[in-house]
């Protein structure tokens, strides 16, 4: 493989080589539960709080969560690899199997995850086919027990001991 082939699909293998957690990002639409994955969740600033993820361009799903009020990060744990590509599929029920908390804010978590964080859009940032999506921090619960799924090289994975 040359140095200089920058395909998308050389560029995607080699962006696997590092190893990410994975979050659902999910709210309440006119009472049905939305939401979606992502594994290039980041930490960005303790103050303000803000965190960010990046999601696809041609995304059916971000543009009915982009402008609503508030959104739940749930942090997936180690028993959630099928929940993972559920809640990116393309079509179907993306919540199948799992058991959800909404709050009156319409935030949606989901059990069984190591940290939820209940936030809201602060910035939007194009960046190619992806946006940048930078949100501020509102609330936190961390469920201290439950260890993350780390996604690596197309395949999800968990820490050893």
């Amino acid at each position: 493989m040359s140095a200089t082939d920058l395909s998308p699909t050389t560029l995607r293998e080699a962006f696997g080589h590092f190893p990410t957690g994975v979050i659902a990002i999910a709210a309440e639409v006119n009472g049905t539960r939305v939401g979606l994955a992502a594994s290039t969740f980041v930490p960005v600033s303790l103050d303000p709080p803000l965190v960010s993820f990046c999601v696809q361009n041609t995304s059916e799903t971000w543009p009915k969560l982009r402008d609503l009020p508030a959104l739940g990060i749930s942090v997936l744990g180690e028993s959630h690899d099928k929940a993972a590509r559920t809640l990116a599929a393309k079509t179907g029920d993306r919540f199948a199997g799992l058991q959800t908390v909404s709050r009156e804010s319409g935030a949606v978590f989901i059990e069984g995850t190591s940290v939820w964080l209940e936030s809201s859009v602060e910035q939007l940032v194009p960046a190619g086919d992806h946006t940048i999506v930078i949100l501020r921090v509102l609330d936190i619960t961390i469920h201290e027990d439950i260890a993350p799924i780390v996604f690596h090289r197309s395949t999800f994975r968990r820490l050893g001991a």
